[in-house]
This record gives C-alpha cells, sequence and structure tokens, in this order.
C-alpha cells in the first residue's frame, strides 16, 4: 500500500482523505493541520492516520505521498519540500501563484523521478470524459468554440480573485477536450467592493485554427450555473453539471455558410440544419475516487497522470496572463 499523508483538512482536503482512506491502494498514514478544531474532526473520522500540527513532525512520518489541499500562496514550498524529501504529490489546483514555480516543480519532481498530479477533477467526471469520447471519435465534427458559465452567489476568496478561484475548473476541461495551442487571453471585470478582489470575469481565449473559449465567472450571481457548450462543425454539446441525471445532451445542430467569393458576401445563403437531440448514457462514478486509483497507478507504473504538471502549467499561463490582461482592460496578452 502506498503511504500517503494529507495537508490541509479545511474545504477540500476531506474529500481527499475520504477517497484515500477507501481506495485499497492508499494507507491515510498523517493528516496536518494547524487548526485544532480541524485535526478534531479529521481524528473523529481517520482514527488510524497520525495527526500534526507541524510540518516538521507531518514530514518525519513515513510517508511514500504527499497531498497538498492549502491555500495556493503555499502550494510551491510545500511541494518543493515534499518531492525534495523524496514523495509523490498530490497538488490542490491552481498549481503555483507563478509560472515560473510551476517550472520549478515539473523540473524537481522530473529529477527525482517523482509523480506530480494536480487536481484538476472535472477532468476525470463521466460527463467530461464521454464528451472527450465524442471528440475522439468525430462526432462533432471540426471543434469551433467553447463556451462556459460558472456562477454562483459566493463564496468570496480571501486571497485570490474570481478568475483564479473558479476558472481553473473551465480552462482544465477546455485543455482536455479542445487541446489545440493557445494564443493569447483576454480578460476583464473590476472590483465593485473595494477590496482590490475581482468577483465577476470574462476571459477570452484565442486558439490556433481560430478556435476561441469563452470563460465567464461570477461569485456575484443570483443564481448557480454551471454550463458548458461546445461547438463542432456536425453537432454541438451542452454539459450542465448542475442536472442530476443528463448532464450532457447532444445536439444535431450546425450552421453551413455557401460563400463563393467576398464579393457575394451580401447574398450570403445561411442554411441552418436542426436534427434530434439525446442525451447519451455517462459512467456514474465519483471523479475523486477515479482520480484516486489513477495517482496509485502512476506511481506504480511511473506513469504521466492525466492531470500532471505540464497540464497544471497550462492552466497557470492561463491565470497568470488573464490577471496581466484583466489589469490593462482586457488588452490580449500574448502566450
Amino acid at each position: 500500500m502506498i503511504k500517503i499523508g494529507l495537508i490541509g483538512f479545511g474545504y477540500w482536503g476531506p474529500n481527499l482523505a475520504r477517497n484515500f482512506s477507501h481506495d485499497s491502494g492508499f494507507e491515510l498514514a498523517a493528516i496536518c493541520d494547524f487548526s485544532a478544531n480541524r485535526l478534531e474532526r479529521a481524528q473523529r473520522l481517520h482514527p488510524s492516520a497520525r495527526l500534526c500540527t507541524s510540518l516538521d513532525d507531518f514530514f518525519k512520518t513515513d510517508l511514500d505521498a504527499v497531498a497538498i489541499a492549502t491555500p495556493v500562496a503555499t502550494h510551491f514550498d510545500l511541494a518543493r519540500r515534499a518531492i525534495g524529501s523524496g514523495r509523490h504529490v498530490w497538488l490542490e489546483k491552481p498549481m503555483a501563484e507563478s509560472v515560473a514555480q510551476a517550472e520549478a516543480l515539473i523540473e524537481l519532481a522530473q529529477k527525482k523521478q517523482k509523480i506530480l498530479l494536480v487536481d484538476h477533477t472535472f477532468v476525470y467526471t463521466g460527463a467530461v470524459r464521454k464528451i472527450k469520447e465524442l471528440i475522439d471519435h468525430g462526432r462533432l465534427g471540426d471543434l469551433i468554440y467553447y463556451d462556459s458559465t460558472r456562477v454562483n452567489l459566493g463564496l468570496f476568496q480571501q486571497d485570490v480573485n474570481v478568475i483564479w478561484d473558479l476558472a481553473p475548473h473551465d480552462i482544465s476541461i477546455m485543455d482536455f477536450l479542445m487541446p489545440f495551442k493557445k494564443l493569447a487571453v483576454s480578460a476583464t471585470g473590476c472590483h465593485y467592493y473595494g477590496n482590490g478582489l475581482v468577483p465577476k470575469s470574462l476571459l477570452t481565449i484565442y486558439m490556433e485554427g481560430n478556435v476561441v473559449g469563452h470563460i465567464n465567472v461570477s461569485w456575484v450571481s443570483p443564481v448557480k450555473i454551471r454550463q458548458t457548450l461546445i461547438g463542432g462543425t456536425s453537432r454541438m454539446v451542452l454539459y450542465d453539471d448542475t442536472e442530476p441525471s443528463e448532464k450532457i445532451k447532444i445536439y444535431d445542430k450546425g450552421v453551413d455558410l455557401n460563400v463563393a467569393d467576398k464579393d457575394e458576401v451580401y447574398h450570403l445563403k445561411v442554411q441552418y440544419r436542426v436534427g434530434d437531440m439525446y442525451a447519451p448514457r455517462i459512467e456514474d462514478h465519483e471523479a475523486l475516487a477515479l482520480e484516486t486509483q489513477h495517482f496509485a497507478d502512476c506511481i506504480r507504473h511511473g506513469k504521466e497522470p492525466l492531470t500532471g504538471g505540464r497540464a497544471g502549467l497550462d492552466v497557470v499561463k492561463v491565470l497568470v496572463a488573464s490577471e496581466e490582461s484583466l489589469k490593462n482592460r482586457g488588452a490580449p496578452v500574448e502566450l
């Protein structure tokens, strides 16, 4: 069994602890948190795990791997210490605050021959994997756009703006489904409450082949929306993560433009194709459970994770570029 320790038992840590403890490939050997209340809860749920209030005590534990579920500002130092001490690392998203930090972690993991997995959980969901299957089999035709809306009321974060909080989900999904070279990013938004944190933003990501991605994220929406539209020349997909069952709907719809040459643009002939809609069956499993199994498999066989360091780096590059564009009122930043 792979002995794993967890740093951070706050919002997401308990979900990781539950999956590691339920996976036969792992032994949850230690949990570290600075909060006595959180450790008390961890003790009730995982009585066999060693509880630590200091990192020094934690890293003295006999561990093969370390899972890090702490604020992004701490990711680099913790992951560097874990990898440097010879442990494999499961790192929450986003993996680092800067491109340089992400690259340094990748280089260190390669040097130490350790697995570095970045927890982009949505990539492991049945819905996203089914869409990937449809794309790989050519069911959507040539891909045209990615258009997502991830909005709700709260939760305001104290250390990062809404782009760093919510957009990594959609950037990672887009990268998995549409692995096109990204050319530039434009981001708009503003802070309404005088605290400097941006609670609402719109990202435009320009990719090769005239493919475009739009990502709308917000903490100040009166309703919770988790919808993604993926357009192809043959079919289009609606992915609604709030749906209890039919999360994916495939629409046999499209547009054909007939233009002989630019002189005939005013005589443009537009033909709309409207066909059937169907909702395919998707795998019913917890994404974290599948991701946990995948992490164990990568450790045992030395395989690059589906969401490894390179995938995490690509997300950080977009986040950093978005931050720069945001400061310049949406001016595109090349990647």
